[in-house]
């Protein structure tokens, strides 16, 4: 047993050691063992209005530098933007091309990163070969949201496949992006104290009182994905705002007021009848933190109504919690806690993601309890 092991057992299991949040070499550590493992959100479809319009990216956390590119019959390829001759990036802006030409020395790759053209090379010897394209990541594509992996071996329905077909009836393809709903905060903490905070509605009634108003606290579900995902299901008071749900649905019959889905490390997808609110939660460094809230409207004559208003508030509330316990896990006194059994199985499972990654454990293959 490592010194991050967390028993599968939750009833047996105390929380991941203390040392995970404070501790930079584990901290940089966890950007390969966990990150490049897993999906990032790399933009929406709205970004790309013909085909061979390329939008690039830069992922802070790994300092790569990618772009996206539209194709024929939308659909989307994402690239290295760094030219395989001396570095240089190659897109810099949003827009259409023909092909992709390196500012620098000229070397020119098609629309499928296979290099074309590279100036004054004609006495390289072995030249061009396959080191000279650029390298392609694979994309996963929702409705209107695109996915991709630093690791093309990364299967995404392991991420997504449950939620797809929780949501089945969510019109993923109708919502629109609106940048001026959309905020982003940062806070001294680590990330993965944030994640689990989110993870469990045992501090609603404790930290949001107005939102304990709307959601019925002894109807609150949390439902375990194997092994990458997990459910929040938010069931609203009688009267007030919740789904119209369709016969087909899986929760037909009940006053959903809001889905709220985790997908492994970063990922937060809250469903209400409004439309959606993606929150990814980015490490920049061991005890800071950035948290993106995407708006995606869906329905705005719903938008600030039951579980799914005042988001700006709830962000404030629960921002103060996880930089006070920031501080309370720095602490001599406190290394490790327990977990409660019907309220905490959405924490316990990411800490046990989080063990198998650091410790080198394929999530895979755990036995479930």
């Amino acid at each position: 047993m490592g010194k991050f092991s967390v028993d599968q057992n939750i009833a047996k299991a105390k929380t991941i050691h203390t040392d995970f949040y404070t501790d930079s070499e584990v901290y940089s550590a966890t950007k390969e063992k966990i990150f490049a493992s897993s999906m990032f959100f790399v933009g929406q479809t709205d970004e790309f209005p013909e085909d061979d319009y390329a939008v690039p990216f830069y992922d802070a956390l790994f300092n790569e530098p990618l772009f996206t590119v539209r194709k024929a019959t939308n659909k989307f390829q994402c690239f290295s933007n760094v030219c395989t001759h001396r570095g240089n990036i190659l897109v810099n802006e949003p827009g259409k091309l023909k092909a992709i030409r390196c500012g620098y020395h000229g070397r020119t790759f098609d629309m499928n990163g296979k290099m074309l053209l590279m100036p004054e090379f004609k006495e390289v010897e072995n030249f061009p070969c396959a080191n000279d394209d650029l390298t392609e990541l694979p994309v996963f594509q929702w409705g209107k949201l695109l996915f991709s992996s630093l690791r093309k071996e990364v299967n995404p329905k392991m991420f997504f496949q449950e939620m797809m077909d929780r949501m089945v009836f969510f019109p993923m393809d109708q919502i629109t992006y609106r940048a001026d709903l959309s905020k982003t905060y940062t806070i001294d903490a680590n990330w993965a104290l944030y994640c689990e905070n989110y993870l469990e509605g045992f501090h609603i009634p404790f930290v949001h009182p107005e939102l304990s108003k709307v959601l019925d606290y002894a109807d609150y579900e949390t439902e375990i994905y194997y092994p990458y995902s997990s459910l929040q299901l938010g069931v609203a008071k009688k009267g007030d705002m919740c789904f119209d749900l369709p016969t087909t649905a899986q929760d037909y019959g009940r006053n959903i007021a809001a889905y709220y889905f985790w997908v492994f490390p970063n990922l937060m997808f809250n469903f209400y009848p409004w439309g959606l609110s993606l929150n990814i939660v980015e490490p920049i460094e061991c005890g800071k933190t950035k948290v993106r809230f995407l708006t995606f409207m869906l329905d705005e004559t719903k938008y600030e109504q039951g579980a799914g208003a005042n988001l700006d508030k709830v962000e404030m509330e629960d921002e103060a919690i996880v930089n006070n316990v920031q501080k309370g896990v720095r602490s001599r006194f406190y290394n490790q806690g327990r977990y409660s059994v019907t309220k905490e199985k959405g924490t316990h499972h990411f800490h046990t993601l989080l063990s198998n990654f650091v410790e080198g454990i394929d999530p895979e293959k755990r036995v479930e309890q």
